[in-house]
C-alpha cells in the first residue's frame, strides 16, 4: 500500500488522523460544516478504506487528499463533503441513498457531476483517439456538460493528488496522466484563473512528459538558489524601505519561476537557461489600486525599467479574468528582475480564479464576481494562446476555439471521436453528419448503450452508436418536423436529395398516402387543385410527387390549407367559411367569427361537431340563442339546409383574434403500463388542455382513448396527433370527423 502522505494529518499507528483535520479547519467553517464532512468521512472510511483506486490508493485516502488541495481555494463544506466521498462512490458498492441520507442532495450532485466528467474523460482518451482537436472539442464538452463550477474544482483538485501520488508509479500511468493534465487540465485551470493549481499541474505534467529536461532545469534552479534568494533578500529590503518611506502599507516577497514557464520561455525565445533573467522575481501586494501605480513608479526611480517589458493588466486584464502589474528593472549589479504589483483581492483572485469568487450563501447563490467570471467562460473559450504542446504538432493545437457553448452540443461515436452538432439534434442528425449513407441506412440508435427513439435529442457527453440496416431506405416522416427526427438543413436536404433521385410514380404513390392520411386524421376537406397551385405546382399529381421526394413537407401544405381557407369563398349551396388563425395569442372567444350583413351578431361554437380555426362553417340563426356556428359538413347543418335554408347564414374567421378550440380526438392503441400518461405528458409538452379523457378496453386489448382538448389551430392539432402517434403501442391518432 501507499504510505501515507505527509500533508495528511497522523495518529500515533501511522492512520489517517480526520478528527484531528476537521478539528484544526479554517474558523470560516461552522459546526454544522465540521459535523457534514465528519459524515462524510465516516462514511468514506466505512465503505472506501479497503477499497483501492487504479493508483493503488485506498479511496478513503485519496479522497482526504484531494479535499486537502480544495481547502486552500476556500470552497465550502459540501465540495471538500464530495471531494472525500468521490472515490469511495465511484469504486465502492456506496449507494447515492446513502450519500443523501448521511451528507446531503447537495453532496451527491456534485459526485455525480464529477462522474460524468470522467465518463467523458475515459472515452475521449480511448486508444482509438487520434485526432488533436477532438481534444479541443472535449476541453469545450468539460464545460459544456457541467452545470456548476465546483464539480469542475473538485477535478482539478483530483488530478493534482493523481499526479503527486504518480511519481512511484509506472511510466505507462504517468505519462498517461501527463498528457491528459497538459492538454486539459491545465489549460482548463489557466482558463479559470487558478493559477495555484495551474502551476502545479503544469510543472508535475512536464516532468513525467519530459523527465530528462525537468530535471536539467531544477537542477541548474537549485545550483543557484543561495545565491539567487540572497540577492532577492537585498531587492525586498531597498523595495520595502522605499514604499513605507512613501506610506505605502505592502507586502513584498520573493516569487518563485515555475520549471515548466522556464522551459516554455526557453522554448518560445530560443534561448539558454543562463538568459532567462526572470527566475529573480518580486511581488508586491498592496491594499489599494492606486497604491499599485505609485509602487510601480518608486520601483522604476530605483531601477532603471526595461522598454517593452511593462504590461498593465489591471487596466487591460487578461480573457480569464487576471489583473496586475508586471515590469522588468536592471536591478543592483545590473541583473535583470522582473516585478508584479497588485492588489491582494487580484492576488486571492490570480490564485484561486472562479474560487475566489464562490461565496456561497443561503439558497446556494454565488456573488456577482463569480456569475460574471463564469458567464464569460461560458461564452467562449480560446485556449491557443494556454496550450504548447510537447510534440512538434503545435500547430493543430493553435486554432481558434471560440465556440458558443449554449447552441451547440458535443456527442462521442463508439471508438471516442467528438461530434460537434447543433443543439437540439437527433440520434439521426448524427447519423447524417457522420455519412449519407449511414443516415440513409439507420434504423435505429443506442445512446450511452441503451435503446432509443431517433427523434431523442442528445446532451453533451452522450455517447451514440447508430443501427443500420444493408439497404438504403429513408422515411418519409423524417422530412415532417412534427416528428422532430431532423434538426439540421443539412441532414434534412441529404434526405431530400435521397428521394428526388427516386421513380417519379414511387413519389406519387407515397405523396398521396401522406396528403390523404393527413388530411383525413385533421379531419380536412379543401380542393387540392388550388392546394398545388398554390404551392406551385401545375397538378395536384406534382404536388403528390414533390410531397414523397420531400421537395415539399406536409407542413408547408398545411399552412398553404389554412391561406386558402383564409382567402376563398367557395362556391356552392353551402354558406361561405375562411380561415385559420395567425399569430399565436389567445385571447377571449369573442369576436372569433364575422357574421356577413349583421356584423357582430351574438354567437356560440356548435358542441356536436365543434369548428376550429381552419373548418369550413356556416352559422344557423337560433331562436332566442343568436347564431350557432357549425362545420359546413356537420350532419345537423345537412338535414337542416332541406328544411329551412333561410336559417342558414354565411359567417367567417376574423384573422386577428386567437382563441382555444375544444376538439375531439381519438387514440386507438394497444394496451400497455403508463400509456395514459405518456399521452397527457405530451399534450402538457405542447401546452394542449384538456377538457375531458375517456377511455375503453376492447375485447381484442385495443384501447379507445377519447380526449377532448382546446386547440389553437390546425397547425398545433397536426403537430399534437404526430406527437401522439409516435408513442410506444399506438395504432393510429386523428381527430374524431364532427357528427359522427
Amino acid at each position: 500500500m501507499v504510505k501515507i502522505r505527509e500533508d495528511l494529518p497522523q495518529t500515533v499507528d501511522g492512520r489517517v488522523d480526520l478528527e484531528y483535520w476537521i478539528e484544526h479547519l479554517p474558523v470560516l467553517f461552522s459546526a454544522e460544516d465540521k459535523d457534514l464532512l465528519r459524515r462524510a468521512g465516516a462514511l468514506s472510511l466505512a465503505h472506501g478504506l479497503n477499497i483501492e483506486t487504479p493508483l493503488f490508493q485506498n479511496c478513503f485516502q485519496q479522497g482526504l487528499a484531494t479535499a486537502v488541495i480544495l481547502l486552500s481555494l476556500k470552497v465550502d463544506a459540501i465540495t471538500l463533503a464530495a471531494s472525500m466521498l468521490y472515490f469511495t462512490a465511484r469504486y465502492s458498492t456506496l449507494s447515492p441513498e446513502l450519500i443523501v441520507s448521511s451528507t446531503s442532495p447537495a453532496v451527491l450532485k456534485l459526485i455525480e457531476g464529477v462522474h460524468q466528467i470522467d465518463k467523458t474523460q475515459d472515452i475521449a482518451m480511448m486508444p482509438t483517439w487520434s485526432k488533436n482537436m477532438q481534444r479541443d472539442n472535449l476541453r469545450r464538452m468539460l464545460l459544456a456538460v457541467v452545470e456548476d463550477i465546483r464539480v469542475v474544482l473538485i477535478k482539478l483538485a483530483e488530478q493534482v493528488s493523481s499526479l503527486r501520488i504518480a511519481k512511484d508509479l509506472p511510466e505507462a500511468i504517468r505519462k498517461r496522466l501527463g498528457e491528459e493534465t497538459r492538454d486539459i487540465f491545465a489549460p482548463l485551470a489557466n482558463r479559470l484563473g487558478i493559477g495555484q493549481i495551474k502551476w502545479e499541474l503544469e510543472d508535475l505534467a512536464f516532468r513525467y512528459l519530459d523527465p530528462e529536461a525537468y530535471k536539467s532545469i531544477a537542477s541548474l534552479l537549485s545550483e543557484k538558489r543561495l545565491v539567487r534568494e540572497a540577492y532577492i533578500q537585498r531587492l525586498l529590503s531597498d523595495i520595502q524601505t522605499s514604499l513605507l518611506a512613501e506610506g505605502i502599507a505592502a507586502e513584498v516577497t520573493g516569487r518563485v519561476k515555475h520549471i515548466y514557464s522556464i522551459w516554455r520561455k526557453m522554448r518560445r525565445k530560443n534561448i539558454e537557461f543562463g538568459e532567462i533573467y526572470d527566475t529573480r522575481a518580486v511581488r508586491i501586494l498592496t491594499t489599494e489600486v492606486r497604491d499599485c501605480y505609485a509602487a510601480l513608479g518608486i520601483v522604476h526611480s530605483l531601477w532603471q525599467h526595461i522598454p517593452h517589458e511593462f504590461d498593465d493588466y489591471i487596466a487591460s486584464p487578461k480573457e480569464n479574468g487576471y489583473r496586475s502589474l508586471h515590469t522588468a528593472v536592471l536591478g543592483p549589479e545590473g541583473k535583470v528582475v522582473e516585478i508584479q504589483i497588485r492588489t491582494n483581492m487580484m492576488h486571492q483572485e490570480a490564485e484561486l480564479g472562479v474560487a475566489a469568487h464562490w461565496v456561497y450563501k443561503e439558497g446556494g447563490k454565488a456573488d456577482e464576481g463569480y456569475r460574471l467570471k463564469l458567464s464569460s467562460l461560458r461564452k467562449i473559450l480560446e485556449w491557443q494562446d494556454e496550450i504548447e504542446p510537447y510534440d512538434n504538432d503545435s500547430d493543430q493545437f493553435s486554432q481558434t476555439m471560440g465556440e458558443i457553448f449554449d447552441d451547440r452540443v458535443y456527442v462521442f461515436t463508439p471508438k471516442g471521436e467528438v461530434i460537434d452538432l447543433p443543439e437540439g439534434s437527433t440520434p439521426l442528425d448524427f447519423a447524417y453528419h457522420i455519412h449519407s449513407q449511414i443516415g440513409h441506412r439507420c434504423r435505429g440508435a443506442k445512446l450511452n448503450g441503451h435503446i432509443v427513439t431517433l427523434n431523442t435529442l442528445l446532451k453533451s457527453g452522450d455517447q451514440v452508436e447508430i443501427l443500420t440496416a444493408k439497404h438504403e431506405h429513408p422515411s418519409r416522416d423524417w422530412l415532417n418536423p412534427h416528428t422532430g427526427y431532423l434538426h439540421s438543413a443539412r441532414a434534412r436536404a441529404k434526405v431530400q436529395h435521397w428521394f428526388r433521385q427516386q421513380n417519379r410514380s414511387e413519389n406519387i404513390s407515397a405523396g398521396r398516402e401522406i396528403l390523404e392520411r393527413e388530411l383525413k386524421r385533421l379531419s380536412v376537406d379543401i380542393p387540392l387543385r388550388k392546394v398545388a397551385h398554390k404551392i406551385g405546382c401545375t397538378s395536384i399529381e406534382d404536388l403528390e410527387a414533390d410531397l414523397g421526394a420531400g421537395v415539399t413537407s406536409i407542413a408547408q401544405v398545411l399552412t398553404v390549407i389554412s391561406r386558402l381557407l383564409a382567402e376563398q369563398v367557395i362556391e356552392s349551396r353551402e354558406p361561405d367559411l375562411v380561415v385559420p388563425l395567425k399569430s399565436p395569442k389567445v385571447h377571449a372567444n369573442v369576436g372569433d367569427v364575422t357574421v356577413a350583413g349583421v356584423g357582430n351578431l351574438a354567437y356560440q361554437f356548435a358542441k356536436c361537431c365543434k369548428p376550429i380555426p381552419g373548418d369550413l362553417i356556416v352559422g344557423y340563426i337560433t331562436q332566442g340563442r343568436g347564431v350557432t356556428v357549425h362545420r359546413t359538413d356537420c350532419c345537423n347543418i345537412i338535414d337542416e339546409q332541406e328544411k329551412s335554408e333561410n336559417r342558414l347564414i354565411q359567417v367567417s374567421w376574423q384573422d386577428k383574434t386567437r382563441s382555444l378550440f375544444l376538439v375531439e380526438l381519438k387514440v386507438i392503441s394497444y394496451d400497455r403500463a403508463g400509456l395514459l400518461n405518456d399521452i397527457t405528458a405530451v399534450l402538457m409538452r405542447e401546452k394542449v388542455d384538456v377538457v375531458q379523457l375517456y377511455t375503453k378496453t376492447e375485447p381484442d386489448h385495443t384501447v379507445c382513448t377519447l380526449i377532448t382538448v382546446q386547440i389553437l389551430d390546425l397547425q398545433q392539432l397536426g403537430k399534437v396527433l404526430t406527437r401522439i402517434a409516435q408513442l410506444p403501442n399506438v395504432i393510429e391518432a386523428y381527430r374524431v370527423q364532427p357528427g359522427h
